[in-house]
């Protein structure tokens, strides 16, 4: 049975992302896509627009040196635009450390994402790390 294309979009996202691909992770959005990050550490809120999630996603490059690591583990679909992902995230920075479990659910329309919705396993921990 073939993978429903919703699905197969978040993989192509993951892959993108870990390869440092902007250009095709920022084909795959909506111009006014927007991405909420947990936490109370500099680099949470909200990021709406384009060019603010990806500019989120290059500081988290700067902020690790390029250490930054996110291994899709599962990936589940409604059918009615939803997506959620679950993967292990692990990173090094100014001499800490992290590596543990994470999500985010996508809200996908016409082929494109416009909402991601990140969440943690541990939220002390992931304010600590990007603190």
């Amino acid at each position: 049975m073939a993978e429903h294309p919703n699905a197969a979009l978040i993989r192509k996202g993951y892959a993108a992302f870990s390869q440092g691909d902007m250009e095709t992770l920022g084909g795959m959005m909506t111009a006014d896509c927007a991405h909420h990050v947990p936490g109370s550490h500099p680099l949470s809120g909200d990021f709406k627009g384009l060019e603010a999630v990806l500019g989120y996603y290059g500081q988290l490059a700067a902020q690790t040196n390029g250490t930054l690591r996110v291994e899709l583990r599962s990936v589940f679909v409604d059918g009615r635009g939803h997506v959620m992902a679950v993967h292990q995230v692990s990173a090094e920075r100014a001499g800490k450390k992290i590596d543990m479990a994470g999500g985010i659910v996508f809200r996908v329309i016409g082929e494109k994402i416009t909402d991601l919705d990140e969440y943690v396993e541990d939220m002390a921990v992931a304010d600590d790390f990007w603190s």
